[in-house]
């Protein structure tokens, strides 16, 4: 019973994908995750009691793969610097192959009230608590001087964030045209000249 309810979870959060995205929240009915689910309003209802709450589960989805992608891609590294670079390649290319939730996540979630104010600051403050822990190491390994790594952290997010947003409102920059820019970018604002780094496991791969 418990997996076959978590594939009915599953399975909403999946159709909700394509109702939010293609409609937005605001304009999404129950009912049409209901009919694109294949499922009954009693499963849904069981399973999310409000729109909201659909929508919250996909953010919290969203977050889970992506962290789960950048803790896989960072524990193949060595050393703070090669770590961070791997999170930021991990992230660029998440986005980029879950572009559908990237945009509920990044876009229709901001002004939606309080509720999913405190959700996105929640999450954003994970993954910048992410950065600054690799951030901290690489001071330790001696490949950065000492920073503020919290206010770094946070410049970095801000960074990454406007660049993804520009990307899944206009499909430009892409991905592939972001990555070596940010790079140089970021790591030049920690003291980093990233032509003198030696190559990472993650040099020349995109993620898949």
């Amino acid at each position: 019973m418990t997996d076959q309810n978590d594939n009915t979870r599953q399975r909403i959060l999946n159709a909700a994908i394509q109702v939010f995205a293609s409609k937005g929240y605001h304009d999404t009915r129950v009912d049409e995750i209901v009919s694109a689910s294949q499922t009954s309003k009693g499963a849904v209802y069981f399973h999310f009691p409000s729109k909201q709450e659909i929508f919250l589960g996909l953010v919290d989805e969203f977050a889970h793969i992506l962290e789960t992608r950048l803790v896989d891609a960072i524990a193949q590294q060595h050393g703070g610097i090669h770590k961070v670079e791997a999170a930021l390649n991990a992230c660029l290319f998440t986005f980029q192959k879950y572009s559908k939730l990237a945009k509920i996540f990044l876009i229709q979630a901001v002004g939606l009230g309080n509720s999913f104010e405190a959700k996105r600051q929640e999450i954003h403050d994970r993954f910048s608590s992410l950065v600054k822990k690799y951030l901290d190491e690489a001071i330790l390994d001696g490949d950065i001087p000492p920073i503020d790594t919290g206010i770094a952290a946070y410049a970095w997010m801000g960074a990454i964030n406007e660049v993804v947003i520009r990307w899944v409102l206009t499909g430009e920059p892409s991905p592939e045209r972001s990555l070596p820019a940010l790079r140089t970018l970021l790591l030049r604002s920690i003291g980093v000249d990233p032509d003198l780094l030696p190559p990472s496991h993650a040099d020349n791969q995109h993620e898949k």
